[in-house]
């Protein structure tokens, strides 16, 4: 999907991602959007009973051609192709491969939209709905190396990094202390920020909250306690840089991280914490006090097999660029205040 190759769906139709197509002529009667993207797009027939990320198949007047299928995917063109349409939504009977479809496309970070049964699009590649099972395995990851890495916080810490056979994606762990089975370790799950943690943005607060929880944890281990710092590489709360940035100018434009996200047809929460509890187990650490302020997290590992025995707060001032991002995830996604 990175390379824009069309994929020819086993039991189903050939899907050419919209973004990245290396077909530019190609042309289609189809188009395969999420139902978030639809709503915004006026199908009616849409708003009420639609699922927001469930796929949806829509056709025009005119076929599909790539001048006219970018602006129905990427919402940052709303404002310069505002007279879209009209469109009807159909039935798809290949239900199961669409949404392995959208799915696949938010994992390679790609807008999630596709040209049905393209023509002059090529050669297509085989998949199968099936493989998003390698993509989405936990139990393919295991330990690859670990070294002692000192830092501000703790000149004893440890950083285990983990691998998988079934992604890129290369987690880390970060234990401070010595690990003990008398001491339920202070854990926190941070997903990777690369504005927040390393370019120190002002419009969240990942930056501060990835330097308070390893504070926390050098503390606990000075007391004699242990911790682990899990650092998960899903940045944008699992939508990928690019979006990421896209929903940025979508707040910039008036709307909120949730009413963003969904513009993009994209979900607002879709990190991996079931991967988070595999490396858990990897490093012996089955029951922990979960440092967060997000109760999806304490369900989603514990529903995964890690006992969490504490939830503790960890929050933090906000700033006048966060203070409208923090209350979305208080108001929209169930963030607690303490």
């Amino acid at each position: 999907m990175r390379h824009g190759w069309p994929l020819a769906f086993e039991g189903g139709p050939v899907l050419l991602p919209v973004e990245t197509s290396i077909a530019r002529e190609a042309t289609a009667d189809h188009m395969l959007i999420s139902a978030a993207r639809a709503a915004t797009l006026k199908l009616a027939n849409q708003r009420e009973a639609a699922v927001p990320h469930a796929p949806v198949l829509i056709c025009g007047g005119e076929p599909f051609d790539m001048a006219s299928a970018l602006p129905i995917a990427d919402p940052a063109l709303d404002l310069r192709n505002p007279l879209k349409g009209p469109f009807r939504a159909e039935p798809i009977c290949w239900e199961g491969i669409a949404e392995a479809a959208l799915e696949m496309a938010r994992i390679a970070g790609i807008l999630p939209a596709f040209l049905v049964d393209p023509k002059d699009a090529g050669e297509a590649q085989p998949v199968a709905a099936d493989d998003l099972a390698h993509y989405t395995a936990t139990g393919a990851l295991r330990i690859a190396t670990r070294a002692r890495l000192p830092i501000t916080a703790s000149e004893g810490a440890e950083i285990i990094a983990f691998r998988s056979n079934a992604d890129i994606r290369e987690h880390a762990a970060l234990i401070i202390g010595e690990q003990s089975g008398d001491r339920q370790p202070l854990v926190r799950l941070h997903s990777e920020c690369l504005t927040g943690d390393v370019l120190s943005s002002l419009k969240c607060d990942c930056g501060p909250q990835l330097d308070a929880a390893l504070q926390a944890i050098a503390d606990e281990a000075n007391n004699g306690g242990w911790g682990a710092l899990l650092y998960l590489r899903q940045e944008g709360r699992g939508i990928g840089l690019i979006n990421k940035l896209r929903a940025y100018s979508l707040q910039d434009a008036g709307f909120d991280t949730v009413e963003a996200n969904e513009r993009l047809g994209l979900p607002d929460e879709a990190r991996d914490f079931p991967v988070a509890a595999r490396m858990l187990k990897l490093i012996g650490a089955r029951k922990i006090r979960l440092m967060t302020n997000n109760p999806r997290k304490v369900d989603a590992l514990e529903a995964a097999g890690i006992e969490v025995s504490e939830r503790v707060a960890h929050q933090l001032p906000d700033n006048p660029h966060n203070a409208r991002y923090l209350a979305t995830k208080r108001d929209k996604s169930g963030h607690l205040l303490k």
